[in-house]
């Protein structure tokens, strides 16, 4: 009995001492990424289509590229973005934003190709029909359509495109969104995360502790300290500027001048008295683009025909009685009544002479 008693226990032991270092070991971590698709994954089949657009659609993510408006939207391929940040910069100031970084947004289309998937954001670039919108009814005055397209005229959507070399291979959701990930955050948890992983370490650090350092922007700035109770606009010689200020006397003031988009001078009143003053750039961005002005052209000469308001035979000042190409016009007769003679007084075709009144 005793030796039987011993090996129950040392049995139960073993068991429960497997089970216990099977359950000490270290979970994985969120951080860890999922392993890519190897190279000789099959194609993806029709459950896998199925579970990608259950799983991706309607889902809300956090934008980390610029999103512009258009039928041109991001592609990723290998872990490359393209286009690339400048180019999005300046197709974003010139076709408008779909989605800033760290703005919230919605997957509302997983389609896919032969060899990409892609995927629409905030209905995408182009507009998409009702069901009503596809019926036609024939009746004796001819066919007409029950719905006319009233509402989403202007699409205000955008898509990334997620290529492949050579066919679309099989994967879990987890995979595609770590493949996402450089334009498409899944896991943030809150818009201000999300931006902040946008944004040179520097910048990021004093936004958490809600500092303004001479070279951020406004959208940095009202991430940092919020938007500010007073605003002033003022003149210094040709330039303007504008000036938030934070905080009321007898707490410390701070005075933020934006001149455009950047801040250029920081100024801190203390509330012993004391000023500091910060122009020194503490940190740079990535140049904002902006849509070029036409510069102003020199002026071009008249074409010939172009339609006036003057009388025919009058000229504008400055321009050349004859003009390349067009005939004169025929002169146009005055009042000399209006214009003073040039012949001298008493004169023939001259202004009459004064009368003579004899001397006393």
């Amino acid at each position: 009995m005793t030796g039987q008693r011993t090996l129950f226990l040392l049995l139960a032991l073993f068991a429960f001492g497997g089970s216990s270092v099977a359950d000490s070991k270290p979970a994985p971590t969120s951080d860890s990424k999922p392993a890519p698709p190897p190279k000789d994954a099959p194609h993806i089949s029709n459950e896998g289509r199925v579970t990608l657009i259950r799983s991706l659609s309607a889902e809300q993510v956090f934008v980390r590229k610029p999103f512009p408006m258009g039928r041109k939207g991001l592609t990723i391929k290998d872990g490359t973005v393209s286009p690339n940040d400048a180019e999005l910069q300046m197709m974003t100031a010139a076709y408008g934003p779909a989605a800033k970084p760290g703005d919230r947004a919605r997957i509302t289309l997983v389609k896919f190709k032969s060899k990409s998937i892609v995927f629409e954001i905030n209905g995408g670039p182009e507009r998409k029909k009702k069901w009503y919108e596809h019926i036609e009814v024939d009746g004796p005055m001819g066919s007409a359509s029950p719905g006319t397209p009233t509402e989403n005229t202007n699409p205000r959507g955008s898509f990334v495109e997620l290529l492949f070399d050579n066919y679309v291979p099989e994967m879990t959701p987890t995979q595609v969104k770590d493949m996402l990930s450089p334009v498409l955050d899944f896991h943030s948890q809150s818009a201000v995360e999300a931006y902040l992983d946008t944004i040179p370490p520097k910048a990021k650090e004093a936004i958490k502790n809600h500092q303004v350092l001479v070279g951020m922007n406004r959208e940095m700035v009202v991430y940092s300290k919020g938007r500010p109770p007073q605003k002033t606009r003022e003149k210094d010689g040709d330039s303007e500027y504008e000036e938030w200020i934070y905080g009321v006397p007898p707490e410390d003031v701070e005075f933020v001048r934006f001149v455009g988009d950047e801040v250029v001078r920081v100024e801190v009143m203390k509330v012993d008295g004391k000023k500091m003053v910060r122009t020194e750039k503490e940190v740079v961005l990535q140049p904002t683009a902006t849509v070029a002005k036409k510069q102003e052209e020199e002026p071009q000469p008249r074409p010939a025909g172009a339609p006036s308001l003057r009388r025919p035979g009058e000229e504008a000042e400055g321009q050349p009685d004859t003009v390349p190409g067009r005939l004169p016009g025929p002169p146009v007769p005055r009042d000399p009544r209006d214009v003073p003679s040039a012949d001298p007084p008493g004169a023939p075709g001259g202004q009459p002479a004064p009368p003579h009144v004899p001397p006393n």
